[in-house]
């Protein structure tokens, strides 16, 4: 049974799943385009200004920030987010002219970045990751702390990243992943 939220009624999530939990203290500006999946967690003062989609036992941990505006961010499957990771979905373009931030009319406003994320199955960001707008994250990938994915890296599934920009380490084991999961859906059935 998810708690009592402070800052709006969990009815009003387009999708609340099956045994999911939404902090008491997450705050969601757009209810109505987020949709959690069975089993998974938004911890405790995690931030949404956007519309997300949000696997099966998936977990953002403390103080995530998924950002974007009208755009949309999707995560996947048996995903983990660790506490103070930054998903940004849209940001203003610093290198123009023009001013910048919330309370600027759109007519005196700098032009904005603005594309959707995708988070594959089975990522695992390690804290403080960063993703910035339009980053396509595919399937397995994890990273160590501070990392840094944009969406102009090539990124391969079942492989650990890490740096500014992000590197790759090494590859991930895929099968066990896999075979653990598929065991988890079928006894939950």
């Amino acid at each position: 049974m998810a708690a009592d939220n402070i800052f709006f009624d969990l009815k009003e999530l387009a999708h609340l799943g099956r045994g999911a939990i939404v902090g008491k203290t997450v705050r969601i500006r757009k209810p109505a385009r987020c949709r959690i999946g069975d089993f998974s967690i938004l911890d405790d003062f995690t931030y949404v200004s956007c519309g997300i989609t949000v696997g099966r036992y998936t977990h953002v941990g403390a103080n995530g920030v998924l950002i974007g505006g009208d755009a949309h961010i999707t995560i996947g499957d048996f995903v983990n987010i660790a506490p103070g990771c930054r998903l940004i979905a849209a940001s203003n373009d610093f290198s123009g002219g023009g001013l910048v931030g919330p309370t600027i009319p759109a007519e005196f406003a700098a032009a904005s970045i603005t594309a959707d994320v995708s988070i594959g199955d089975h990522v695992l960001f390690g804290t403080n990751t960063v993703v910035l707008p339009g980053t396509q994250v595919p399937e397995g990938v994890s990273t160590g702390a501070l990392t840094l994915l944009t969406p102009k890296l090539k990124l391969e599934p079942w492989t650990l990243y890490a740096g500014a920009p992000a590197r790759p380490i090494r590859v991930r084991e895929r099968a066990e992943i896999l075979d653990t999961a598929r065991r988890l859906l079928e006894q939950a059935r």
